[in-house]
């Protein structure tokens, strides 16, 4: 990417900043909605502590979308209310595959989000937006583990591409 371009993509005014928080909403909504919803339908023994953790993540992401509409209020917004659209799966690899590539994508636009904020000079977003990418990354570990492989490489919020899975090592 040309030093221009990424200039330009830190260099924001504030409604741009909250349409991309409305994203990052749309996102959590539609994090909420899955692991609600995939939490209850994961079924067999092997999948029970799983889906009793994926009830956890459930509200994690209620406090997150909290947080991002807290902070689309102070920069003068109104948040959305339109989740992204939730997969409708009943397969316990499916459902773990989604969920990880939702929270890869969302890994990586938060981070990029954070090097906005702080471009603008938004220090209080930069900081919420680092304490919540914390546990999207603990989720992302919780999806790995589950489907038995390593956690990917960070990818970038424009990089779409899974290439980087790796199976876990046979131990």
């Amino acid at each position: 990417m040309a030093k221009e371009d990424m200039n330009d993509e830190l260099n924001l005014t504030r409604d741009q900043m909250v349409q991309l928080l409305n994203e990052d909403l749309a996102r959590e909504y539609q994090a909420i909605i899955a692991y609600t919803v995939y939490s209850q339908v994961l079924k067999g023994a092997e999948y029970m502590d799983i889906a009793r953790e994926l009830e956890k993540h459930a509200a994690e992401e209620l406090a997150h979308a909290l947080k991002i509409s807290k902070q689309i209020d102070y920069l003068g917004g109104i948040p959305g209310v339109i989740p992204k659209p939730v997969k409708s799966l009943d397969d316990p690899q499916e459902i773990l595959q989604a969920d990880l590539e939702n929270e890869r994508e969302t890994v990586a636009n938060y981070r990029q989000r954070i090097r906005q904020a702080e471009a603008m000079g938004e220090f209080a977003l930069s900081e919420t937006l680092r304490d919540i990418i914390v546990q999207e990354q603990d989720h992302e570990i919780d999806l790995c583990d589950a489907l038995g492989i390593e956690v990917p490489l960070p990818r970038k919020a424009t990089d779409r591409k899974f290439a980087n899975f790796k199976p876990a090592r046979n131990h």
